[in-house]
């Protein structure tokens, strides 16, 4: 199995790598799955203490596995409606922090990116990093003007390692997705196509500033809400160059107040924020955790780190706002209906699904609606409906429970739901008034223009191919491997009928004749018999055997 990933010798070393680590940490089942056992010698063997749970290993061995596998975590970790939460909570706490490289290392590349020795160029510059990733190391500056600064580093040889990661995954996923329905369902080929652009956005440094940038714009007359100036003389695909934000851990309520800050000033103001990017904008900040949350002086929000950002298109806007609107009003038929629409492979009972939904609501109906708990309940209720939803979905709704979860720490008063109705309002006044309707309108009536003019010549090649007897159907048959191996079986239970039929009603009576006798009868009458009787025995067991 990995026939192609195992030829290329490029990869090779890297998947005896894998599979080495999968095996030490106690996460064998996918090696066997995947057939990655000979690659390996036969004395490696589970390194880690069986205490442990499986769900913890996996973290554990992911952590080991490098940046590739560390986003493929954080990933599956926004799937509630895919892994039950043993998983998903045992994955959020996957980290990246790694052993820095040394400066001796990291010198030529960030001199070459900057085009000058940065011990240079700027006024100071500290060669010891201010933090280590797995996929970046920070290093902070001050300019001549005494501005500071940080810089984001890619580390050296980075993209031929996840290049190679994401070779191996895409062919693991076809062959789990071939392997079982349920590996079909999950779709782990669009998650190894998400990731692959999500990483290789996250490589590119330039794109995660132009993506703070385009955030920003959004922004420009509310002051109150901070994001870092990028600059671009300096920044490239491998480096990010921008302005350091002073701010504090939002969640640590007590000393914002020793600064004398509001915390309850600064939750809505957060809030606010990523409700606009969301609910209005469709392009947001899709990791608020509190180091990507800033509290700054003067009450003011500062977001960093637009490495993953997330993308809603107006359809989508669209359907998120009846969402909403139906958790808040109670209505279970709205729920459903946007359940249904997110999936594109669906064999649940209606009646079921109506009932799930109800017990949903029900549960939050008391109180106010957390947003948070809601959306991950509701990500559980498809999961148990076996609903997958689109990945982009995923992604929003994770933001949604990261930022209120942040947002609660900060002021556990803080009401999202009331804080977002005005804007769902709103937003969904907009997407029925006039002009969008008119809009939407002309946009129809020109593609029935053009289905219209497409008509005459799609007919006349319809009616052409009639004449012609060459109408072609493709047919797809769901389970036809095992149609097929019922017909196999059928066919070798007629050959042995009729083998048996031949005995009883043809060939015994002749051989009564021949051959040495046997208690009065002769022995090729005895073997004729025998056969006789095996095969009835036959068509008798496979006609009565449970099914």
């Amino acid at each position: 199995m990995l026939e192609t990933a195992i030829v290329a010798a490029r990869d090779r070393a890297r998947l005896v790598e894998i599979a080495s680590i999968l095996i030490r940490f106690g996460v064998d089942g996918l090696v066997g799955q995947l057939g990655l056992r000979k690659l390996l010698p036969r004395s490696e063997k589970q390194q880690i203490a069986d205490d442990l749970s499986l769900p913890e290993r996996l973290r554990q061995a992911i952590e080991a596995l490098g940046p590739t596998y560390v986003k493929l975590g954080q990933i599956l970790a926004t799937r509630h409606d895919l892994l039950e939460p043993e998983w998903t909570s045992e994955l959020e706490k996957l980290h990246s922090h790694v052993t820095a490289v040394p400066w001796d290392q990291m010198a030529s590349q960030l001199s070459a990116d900057l085009g000058a020795d940065p011990t240079e160029l700027f006024l100071d510059f500290n060669p010891e990093p201010l933090a280590a990733a797995s996929m970046a190391q920070i290093y902070q500056a001050r300019l001549h003007d005494g501005t500071e600064i940080i810089l984001k580093a890619r580390r050296p040889d980075l993209r031929a390692t996840i290049e190679a990661d994401l070779r191996l995954l895409s062919h693991a996923a076809q062959l789990l997705a071939q392997s079982s329905p349920e590996w079909e369902r999950i779709k782990p080929e669009g998650i190894v196509s998400y990731l692959a652009s999500a990483l290789r956005d996250e490589l590119d440094f330039a794109r995660e500033g132009h993506n703070c940038e385009q955030v920003a714009a959004s922004f420009v007359d509310q002051p109150e809400i901070v994001f870092p100036k990028i600059y671009w003389q300096w920044t490239s695909e491998r480096l990010l160059v921008q302005q350091f934000l002073r701010g504090m851990n939002p969640t640590h309520a007590t000393s914002l107040v020793d600064q004398g800050l509001d915390p309850a000033l600064l939750a809505k103001r957060g809030a606010l924020a990523i409700l606009q990017m969301i609910l209005q904008d469709g392009l947001f900040h899709a990791d608020p955790h509190p180091g990507n949350l800033l509290a700054m002086s003067d009450n003011r929000v500062g977001f960093i780190d637009f490495g993953m950002v997330g993308h809603l298109s107006d359809r989508r806007k669209a359907q998120v706002l009846i969402l909403f609107k139906a958790l808040v009003e109670g209505r279970g038929d709205g729920v459903a209906s946007m359940l249904l629409s997110w999936s594109d492979y669906y064999d649940a009972d209606p009646v079921q699904l109506d009932m799930a939904v109800e017990r949903f609501l029900a549960q939050h109906s008391t109180g106010t609606l957390q947003i948070g708990r809601a959306l991950s309940d509701f990500m559980s209720l498809a999961r148990q409906q076996r609903i997958t939803l689109p990945a982009d979905l995923s992604l929003l709704f994770k933001t949604f429970i990261t930022a209120d979860g942040v947002l609660r720490r900060v002021d556990p008063n803080l009401d999202i739901v009331r804080l977002a109705e005005p804007m769902v309002k709103a937003e969904i006044k907009a997407h029925y008034d006039l002009p969008a309707l008119k809009k939407r309108a002309t946009y129809l009536a020109a593609e029935f223009y053009d289905l219209a003019a497409e008509t005459p010549s799609a007919v006349r090649l319809l009616l052409h191919r009639l004449r012609h007897g060459r109408i072609g159907v493709d047919m797809e048959l769901r389970h036809l491997d095992k149609v097929a191996q019922s017909l196999e079986k059928s066919a070798i239970r007629l050959c042995v009928a009729l083998v048996t039929a031949a005995f009883a009603l043809g060939l015994a009576p002749r051989l009564f004749d021949l051959g040495p006798m046997i208690l009065g009868m002769p022995l090729f009458a005895w073997l004729g018999l025998g056969a006789t009787l095996i095969g009835c025995f036959l068509l008798f067991y496979w006609l009565f055997k449970p099914k």
